[in-house]
């Protein structure tokens, strides 16, 4: 049987971005905010994967630590920020060390008392979002995937998001919402590289492990609800289908638009 985990001790935030300049400033001062509010020591991460602007000089006037990448893949660039992450100056002993087996064990390095954050360029978290996060992993959660919402959300989505959530959880996976456990992560393999739908794989994953994964609907982050995404087939994807079928001569097709994270 696997021991109890030992408290958070640290925590990652990880953002994927590509050509994100504008956004960028709004999605870490949002970050910002839920760090201070958590209470527990926090790096946040930005990967600017094949970046044509200047969104690594934005991320490292706010404060970020930058990785640059040319994955132009999603899962890649979010498992870059991780791997860099959870390097920092030292890096983490093997999965399943707890802290004090061994005196010379630091529990911000114990990837059991690592927490891993996810969001999105484009979205904004509120303000309780890491502590929210961390009540959950405190209460037994190896894997949190929450919900997003939208500034102006197209009616037709906002009913077919909804018409999964209940009292016992939602159906859906965001990787603009969403934490893990380090060793928990670690175990599963991480992000594959895939230019959509890695943070499904990830979860999947997880819970074939054995991790509890909890599906919450407490603190929403706000995303922006573009139809020009950079997964090719993630949310914006969703938004531009359903405008199609209002406006079938409207928006482009969804293959006109290039895949990347952010």
């Amino acid at each position: 049987m696997r021991p109890p985990a030992p408290p958070v001790a640290r925590v990652l935030v990880v953002v994927p971005a590509r050509d994100e300049e504008r956004r960028l400033p709004r999605c870490l001062a949002a970050l910002e905010r839920a760090v201070a509010l958590a209470g527990t020591p926090a790096d946040v991460v930005v990967v600017a994967d094949s970046c044509r602007d200047r969104t690594a000089a934005v991320a490292a006037a706010a404060g970020a630590r930058v990785v640059q990448v040319a994955a132009g893949s999603a899962g890649a660039a979010r498992a870059a920020g991780v791997r860099a992450a959870l390097a920092g100056p030292t890096a983490p002993p093997a999965p399943g060390t707890h802290p004090g087996t061994d005196p010379g064990t630091d529990p911000a390095t114990d990837p059991a008392a690592v927490w891993i954050a996810c969001t999105d360029a484009d979205s904004r978290v509120p303000p309780g979002w890491l502590r929210h996060q961390l009540l959950l992993a405190a209460a037994g959660a190896d894997l949190v995937r929450g919900t997003v919402r939208l500034a102006r959300p197209p009616a037709r989505w906002l009913a077919a998001y909804r018409a999964g959530v209940g009292e016992d959880g939602h159906p859906h996976v965001h990787g603009a919402n969403l934490g893990v456990r380090a060793d928990r992560y670690l175990a599963a393999g991480g992000f594959p590289d895939l230019p959509v739908g890695e943070d499904v794989a990830l979860v999947e994953a997880v819970a074939a492990a054995g991790g509890r994964v909890v599906a919450t609907t407490g603190e929403p982050v706000l995303t922006s609800g573009r139809r020009s995404g950079r997964a090719p087939d993630g949310l914006s994807g969703d938004l531009r289908r359903l405008a199609a079928l209002a406006h079938p001569r409207g928006p482009r097709p969804a293959g006109a638009t290039t895949g990347a994270p952010g």
